[in-house]
């Protein structure tokens, strides 16, 4: 891979920094939870706000989970093996994944950057935060030596792509959300005068 050398150096400088193992460990291994949390925190938040808003919320976990389907078929058309199995002589912080398990793009990645995006358009405060947790999820998965660099690269482009699609379905998903909103209205009111 024309990238190796890089992946080389930041596998050589996370052997040099063990105290950065557990952070950097932990936030690569466990980040999709705190991402989960938080897209669930903002479904909650956008129980109250108007439909426009509820469906740009909806959309970041639609955007998410697309993200990953998308990935996922993705890896497994370009089958490209995982760094530490096509480099065997360098020490990653985590265990290599499977034989099966293919590297690009990374999916961590692609989560993250789908996440990122579509929240920046919920709320610009909340979407430079996501920008950050993405740009430091892609570092950390070459840090721990499961991506090259390009894989962590295509993964945010993948990731934007997918989260700035909410320009191709923002008329729509906020129609539906709307048209969802008054059936219920429709059917308290309904209920009430029973």
């Amino acid at each position: 891979m024309p990238d190796s050398g890089v992946y080389v150096a930041m596998t050589e400088f996370a052997a040099r920094t063990p105290w950065l193992w557990t952070p950097v460990s932990v936030f690569t291994t466990y980040g999709v939870v705190a991402l989960i949390v938080a897209v669930l925190w903002m479904l909650w938040w956008a129980r109250r706000a108007d439909s426009a808003a509820a469906a740009k919320v909806l959309w970041v976990g639609v955007a998410v989970v697309l993200a990953y389907v998308l990935d996922s078929a993705l890896k497994n058309v370009v089958a490209e093996q995982r760094p530490c199995r096509a480099l065997p002589d360098v020490v990653t912080v985590l265990p290599c994944d499977g034989v099966t398990d293919y590297a690009f793009p990374s999916n961590h990645t692609v989560i993250f950057a789908a996440f990122a995006v579509a929240t920046l358009i919920v709320r610009r405060s909340w979407g430079y935060l996501a920008v950050v947790g993405a740009l430091l999820m892609a570092i950390s998965r070459v840090y721990v030596g499961a991506h090259y660099p390009h894989d962590v690269i295509a993964g945010l482009v993948v990731g934007g792509a997918v989260g700035g699609a909410w320009l191709v379905v923002r008329r729509p998903l906020t129609a539906s959300v709307e048209r969802l909103r008054s059936s219920k209205l429709r059917g308290v009111v309904w209920a009430q005068r029973r």
